[in-house]
């Protein structure tokens, strides 16, 4: 069997059951009950059996939609085999009838008539045995002719009186044969679900649990069962509402409250049940799905179709039509207040939707703008749905503003559907941006944060408005009706959208607090240090106009430069670590030593000292903090040199008045190169770009340290 037919199958035999557990729903049995009571008096049925069988009847149809395929199949077989077995003793109840009214009470062969009317009975009967044989595939057909008995009793000449009786006794046996071979199919049923739990029982883990239950989910098809029932609900409120439109009084209402609301209230009445509201949500479900899909197929043809994020399925949508039913209390409202609130419902899943397609749609306009495509038909493709989802969510908030009065939660509505088109808008705004770019000749050098500020101002409105839901829920949950589920539903959104939302923001902003602190502290670039340099950029491969100056003499973009310290601290090209300074200029005399001389902070590039006094006579020495980054290791502080400044390198020299010791004397070497190499730096004036040769014996000094 082909899998989309079975799959259809599937949807087919499972239909009936939920249909007879959504009418059961519907079935007021203390109602029936009390207006039954003279016949249920009769019939010795106390209102306590009814409920036993009202019970007993939805667990038989759960039962029943739980069953596997080939089961299914043959309860459905049985069913019909039954149905024809009782359309067949109608029949020859019917036949015994007219041959009870005529009387004749010889061999039919002596009448014609008799003789026909006999014929024509036995030929059905035969036709109908032979059918049931062949739907239930057995080869003991003499154990399916019960149907037969009164027609054998006919000709074998029994009273007339009798052949009622035979009739009956013919029908009970009939229904034993079925009942005995559904009794035998329950039975290996029952046998393959006791092994099924016992191999679920060796490794009852919940990993184990949660595959079972994704295997029966799919398995069952669930989704496409409870769509398809709505699907049939509505279908048969379209008609029946298309069928009163002949009156008068429908035409009068029609052109009083319009299509749209006489739709929702259709949609409305297909959903006064749990079935139905599951029913409604997959159906949401599916249908967001193909507005999705089809947004994509409009974007980027039938690649569209492979299978994509979870969040663009259409499951975002349906969850939230589900929640937002059971929180509000949909089911148990008049059929005018569920209109109203399922149009609010709808507006939301509605604004999600359109939120979905924007996500779809933003990153193919701008790597369409980026990549700068020569593709025209692609741009018009994704500038017109931009275009689609910008002015839809529009439109949806006029007519939500018009169809309710306004107040502050309605209005907290608005504002999220109208998020989509600022949203829309901004990825308008940098896609045309990115095609400006081109025709500059040159790229912008302030490219990267204007996109930031579309993007950081998006965000922040997204914020307020998901903060002000919150601020809106917990009021409402204080002071009205509290309920876990409320609760729960505000904590989750509190957390996702408010939270998450805030830290990723409070990161990226301090990664971009931190990258410009950095640059600003590195020196700019001269017209004629880039013309003597004569490179692109290394990150972007463009001529630079106007570059800043690593530490290594390494020259890049500043809005290069800033998005690669997003990353790491290190240089794009050599990778050499790099430090933020403590503070960019240290005051003269604050943080003294116990000699006199500044101590410089952890991480502090400062500059070198020029001493001309080798002995430490105590003279006040000017210190000054070199601007600009510095890679690290190339600090004024050393761990195994001392604490003091470079130029000064206390600790290099025994104490006055003492004699060096052997030891003293086999590094004494050692020490002068080192004091040498700190005396070599000159001092230069703050804002100054360091020399070449500053930089190459500041990034080696790593190399010259004692170990």
């Amino acid at each position: 069997m082909p899998g989309w037919l079975e799959r259809l199958a599937e949807v087919v035999l499972r239909l009936p059951p939920v249909v007879l557990l959504d009418l059961l729903y519907r079935w007021d049995v203390q109602a029936f009950a009390d207006a039954g009571r003279p016949l249920a008096g009769r019939l010795q049925l106390p209102s306590g059996r009814l409920w036993s069988l009202y019970y007993a009847g939805h667990l038989l149809c759960l039962v029943v939609v739980l069953l596997p395929l080939c089961s299914l199949v043959q309860l459905y077989l049985r069913l019909v085999a039954l149905l024809l077995l009782y359309l067949a003793h109608q029949a020859a109840w019917d036949y015994l009838d007219h041959e009870v009214e005529r009387g004749f009470q010889g061999t039919i062969y002596e009448d014609p008539v008799a003789l026909g009317h006999f014929a024509t009975a036995l030929t059905g009967q035969v036709a109908v045995v032979a059918l049931c044989a062949r739907l239930l595939k057995t080869r003991q057909v003499g154990l399916l002719c019960a149907p037969l008995l009164p027609l054998a009793a006919r000709l074998c000449c029994l009273p007339p009186q009798t052949l009622p009786t035979v009739s009956r006794c013919g029908a009970a046996v009939a229904a034993l044969e079925l009942l005995y071979g559904a009794a035998d199919d329950l039975r290996g049923l029952l046998r393959s679900a006791a092994a099924g739990c016992r191999e679920f029982l060796q490794d009852p883990g919940p990993f184990r649990l949660v595959t079972l239950a994704v295997s029966l989910w799919r398995r069952l098809a669930v989704p496409l069962v409870f769509s398809a029932f709505w699907l049939v609900l509505f279908t048969l409120q379209i008609f029946t509402l298309a069928a009163s439109f002949s009156s008068s009084s429908s035409g009068h209402l029609l052109s009083q409250q319009g299509w749209i609301f006489l739709l929702l209230s259709s949609v409305a009445k297909c959903c006064s049940t749990p079935y139905s509201l599951l029913g409604l949500t997959f159906a949401v479900s599916y249908l967001a799905l193909g507005l999705l899909q089809l947004g994509k197929l409009y974007l980027t043809g039938f690649g569209a179709f492979q299978e994509g994020s979870v969040m663009h399925r259409g499951v975002t949508e349906g969850v939230t039509l589900l929640l937002l039913a059971i929180q509000t209390g949909l089911l148990g409202l008049q059929l005018l207040q569920r209109t109203y609130l399922l149009t609010i419902i709808l507006f939301i899943v509605a604004t999600s939707t359109l939120q979905s397609m924007s996500d779809i749609a933003e990153p193919f306009l701008l790597a369409l703008g980026a990549s700068q495509s020569r593709n025209f038909w692609k741009h018009v493709r994704g500038v017109s749905l931009c275009l689609f989802l910008l002015g839809a969510p529009v439109f949806m908030a006029y007519k939500i503003a018009h169809f309710f009065q306004l107040d502050f939660w309605l209005l907290i509505l608005i504002s999220s559907c109208l998020l989509t088109s600022l949203q829309v808008l901004g990825t308008l705004f940098v896609y045309g941006l990115f095609v400006m770019e081109p025709w500059q000749g040159t790229s912008w050098e302030k490219m990267e944060e204007i996109l930031y500020g579309v993007h950081a101002l998006s965000r922040m409105l997204e914020f307020l408005v998901a903060l002000c839901v919150v601020a809106y829920g917990t009021w409402g949950s204080v002071a009205g009706e509290w309920t876990w589920l409320g609760a729960s539903v505000i904590l989750v959104h509190c957390y996702f959208n408010v939270w998450l939302r805030a830290r990723s923001g409070w990161r990226s902003f301090s990664l971009r607090w931190e990258a410009a602190k950095k640059i600003s502290l590195l020196s700019r670039a001269t017209a004629g240090q880039l013309r003597d340099h004569n490179d692109l950029c290394a990150i972007c491969f463009q001529e630079m106009t106007l570059a800043v100056i690593m530490p290594c003499s390494h020259f890049f973009h500043e809005g290069c430069l800033r998005k690669w310290f997003y990353v790491q601290d290190t240089c794009p090209l050599c990778h050499q670590a790099v430090q933020i300074p403590a503070s960019q200029e240290i005051q003269r005399g604050s943080g003294a030593g116990p000699e006199g001389r500044p101590q410089p902070e952890r991480g502090m590039s400062v500059g070198h000292q020029k001493t001309g006094d080798s002995n430490h006579d105590g003279s006040t020495s000017s210190d000054t903090e070199q601007p600009g980054l510095w890679p690290v290791g190339s600090a004024g502080e050393d761990p195994q040199l001392g604490h003091g400044p470079r130029g000064a390198l206390p600790g290099l020299r025994p104490p006055q008045g003492r004699a060096p010791t052997a030891e003293e004397s086999d590094q004494m070497p050692l020490r002068e190169s080192l004091q040498r190499l700190g005396e070599s730096v000159e001092i230069r004036p703050l804002g100054q770009p360091p020399l070449q040769s500053e930089l190459k014996l500041s990034s080696g000094q790593r190399d010259t340290s004692p170990p």
